[in-house]
């Protein structure tokens, strides 16, 4: 089957299952938000949800290293470079708690941004300075809330999958809560799905 047959397979399959677990996730946040108060069963769906779609692909091979050196037992800034889509799969898929920064458009997407506002991942207004400051209180709350916080520094997929320069709010985040920084190092994904386009490729 050719890459482009392949590839509408499947990102139908993301909207088909996407229409289908959202409705769970949704009963999960109103069964549990009373007693659940970082939405840490919620966000563990989630991650299931996502690394759904790094499973069903053939032509995938996601594998890890250093996974034991996650921080689980205190909040901490996750930082990760940023080469594709497919990275917000493969991070989900290493089923740790925190909370997502995103810009605002994602929250929009049928769905998929109706489940990250069910888990109140972190909005970013992109393009302003009174956006940025919004999302580090933001994430700052969260963080006192027991919660770790997930921030792509580069701000945006670098198209050839080199290094971009950082932009400070993961910084300025870490230094107001004293939260530590954890880099994460992403390979290959720029590969898979390159930036702009929907043509899935093997790794």
């Amino acid at each position: 089957m050719g890459n482009h047959v392949l590839s509408i397979c499947y990102w139908g399959f993301v909207l088909g299952s996407s229409m289908v677990l959202f409705p769970l996730a949704a009963l999960i946040r109103f069964f549990t938000q009373l007693f659940d108060r970082r939405l840490a069963l919620l966000h563990r769906f989630t991650c299931f949800w996502a690394a759904l779609y790094t499973w069903v692909y053939p032509r995938w091979r996601v594998s890890f290293e250093g996974r034991e050196k996650l921080a689980r037992n205190r909040p901490v800034v996750f930082v990760a470079n940023h080469q594709s889509l497919v990275d917000i799969f493969v991070l989900f898929r290493l089923f740790v708690h925190f909370k997502w920064v995103s810009k605002a458009e994602n929250f929009r997407i049928p769905f998929i941004g109706w489940n990250m506002s069910l888990n109140k991942y972190i909005r970013l207004d992109r393009g302003s300075r009174s956006g940025n400051l919004g999302m580090i209180r933001s994430a700052a709350s969260a963080i006192r809330g027991g919660n770790s916080v997930m921030i792509f520094p580069e701000g945006t997929r670098s198209t050839d999958g080199t290094l971009q320069k950082f932009r400070p709010g993961a910084f300025e985040l870490a230094l107001m809560t004293s939260a530590p920084v954890q880099p994460i190092v992403i390979d290959g994904s720029a590969g898979a799905l390159p930036k702009r386009s929907y043509v899935l490729r093997g790794t």
